[in-house]
């Protein structure tokens, strides 16, 4: 007889277990403005789409898409994006990042606002 033996799971980490900055700077002086002017500005027709208010929006916030070491060379920053149903708070916390490993569900949209003079 044989006993077959279990694979141990892998846990993969959350949003409370992950770096939620990683000491850089905002290199544009404009980006907080014009991610809040995004943000106001849409937030009445997501809430329309969404009328259960499941959708996330994040700006300057990383996107945790692959497990690396240290964690956030598998992060992107973006401005500002947009995740459609999904909860905008997990367990009550506001997000600190989004993980995708976690959530399953992609960014519809992700803005990166220019940056500098153009060259």
């Amino acid at each position: 007889m044989t006993i077959a033996q279990s694979q141990p799971t892998l846990s993969l980490p959350d949003h409370t277990q992950l770096p939620e900055t990683d000491g850089t700077f905002v290199k544009n002086f404009q980006e907080h403005p014009q991610s809040l002017l995004l943000t106001d500005s849409i937030r009445p027709v997501l809430d329309t789409l969404h009328p259960t208010g499941q959708y996330a929006i994040g700006q300057d916030c990383g996107i945790y898409w692959r497990l690396t070491n240290p964690p956030e060379k598998g992060a992107e920053a973006p401005d500002w994006f947009y995740v459609p149903n999904v909860p905008p708070l997990l367990k009550g916390k506001w997000r600190r990042s989004y993980v995708l490993w976690k959530e399953i569900v992609s960014p519809l949209l992700v803005i990166e606002f220019v940056s500098g003079n153009g060259d």
